[in-house]
């Protein structure tokens, strides 16, 4: 399916009571199923890590970490891989918990209009966006990164 150079490619994630809206190009691999491996000592949005392709993936619980609603880990849970945008060597991907498979879409360039009805945004959210008629957030993927960093070093 082509898409012309005015669309930007994007995928929408439930999580909890909310979507988010991520771009394509971050998401690594989604998985139907995968075991999480619980860490101890970690906040109730860092529910634990996958084995992914040698790596051990943080995984983390989106609405719970913006306090927006509540994920938990459940035998129908999908997993959503993501390119860590940070770089690091050391955690070059992390993950999302969701309840459904994504739905990949595209974003009109002109088409994505910023939502101004809540004055202070959730941590982890950079911002509201309204997309079409459907609202959805705009994650602070470097936020979310340099809190699972913060978390992972404190259990360490």
């Amino acid at each position: 399916m082509a898409h012309s150079n005015d669309e930007i490619r994007g995928v929408l994630v439930q999580v909890g009571d909310d979507r988010l809206l991520l771009p394509n190009a971050t998401v690594a691999e989604v998985l139907s199923r995968a075991p999480v491996q619980p860490i101890d000592g970690m906040p109730d949005w860092l529910p634990g890590r996958i084995d992914w392709h040698g790596w051990q993936v943080p995984l983390v619980a989106f609405a719970n970490l913006t306090g927006q609603g509540r994920d938990v880990v459940a035998h129908n849970s999908k997993i959503i891989v993501l390119k860590a945008l940070s770089g690091s060597g050391k955690m070059p991907y992390f993950a999302l918990l969701t309840a459904s498979f994504p739905r990949l879409v595209s974003v009109p360039r002109d088409g994505l209009l910023a939502d101004a009805t809540e004055e202070e945004l959730p941590v982890g959210v950079q911002m509201r966006v309204l997309l079409g008629e459907e609202g959805a957030l705009l994650p602070d993927l470097e936020r979310v990164e340099a809190m699972i960093g913060e978390a992972l070093a404190q259990a360490a």
